[in-house]
């Protein structure tokens, strides 16, 4: 747990400062009121860092997240406080986002959580999951994701756009570089 570290101090304590800093108490308040509507869990919605920690760090909540999204997703849920079951829910939490097509650089390790290192990862990970999660027939976050939207054109379309000059090419209208030089002139 995050109690059992040495305070950090110098470089390392100005790191952690700078990290903390990118932590959005808005975007974490909006990610578990989605958790709690998603779950009908009633958990404290509170965006400030503490709150957010304490609410996600045993992972019991994100393993039901996960199971409400796609039902059957973490086989076990432990209920355990002891660290490596709790480490362990949030191993299987990640797992079932990555399953959800959350991309590998959107989620988190286990201690930026567990040992309260980058809360603001977390939250990326849950938002990315959010816009996922509609996909399961879930209520979404965040801004609506992209839909592929392939095209196909015929041969000879592609043949007649090859022979289209396009207007961004310009001309140069007879330019040439006569009258042009750089610095003073030669002095002979």
């Amino acid at each position: 747990m995050a109690s059992n570290r040495a305070t950090k101090s110098g470089f390392a304590a100005e790191a952690q400062r700078k990290v903390n800093a990118k932590y959005s108490e808005e975007l974490a308040a909006e990610s578990l009121e989605w958790i709690n509507s998603v779950t009908g869990e009633n958990v404290s919605t509170t965006g400030d860092m503490d709150n957010f920690y304490e609410v996600l760090k045993d992972g019991t909540l994100l393993c039901k997240l996960a199971n409400s999204i796609q039902p059957g997703t973490v086989k076990k849920i432990n209920t355990s406080s002891m660290a490596f079951k709790c480490m362990e829910n949030i191993n299987a939490f990640l797992e079932a986002a990555r399953n959800f097509g959350v991309p590998a650089q959107e989620t988190f390790q286990t201690v930026d959580l567990w040992e309260r290192q980058n809360l603001n990862s977390v939250v990326i990970c849950l938002q990315s999951l959010g816009r996922k999660a509609t996909k399961y027939g879930k209520p979404g976050i965040g801004p609506k994701e992209a839909e592929k939207n392939e095209r196909m054109f015929s041969e000879e379309k592609l043949k007649a756009g090859q022979t289209i000059i396009g207007l961004q090419m310009g001309s140069n209208k007879g330019a040439n570089q006569s009258g042009i030089n750089f610095g003073n002139t030669r002095h002979m």
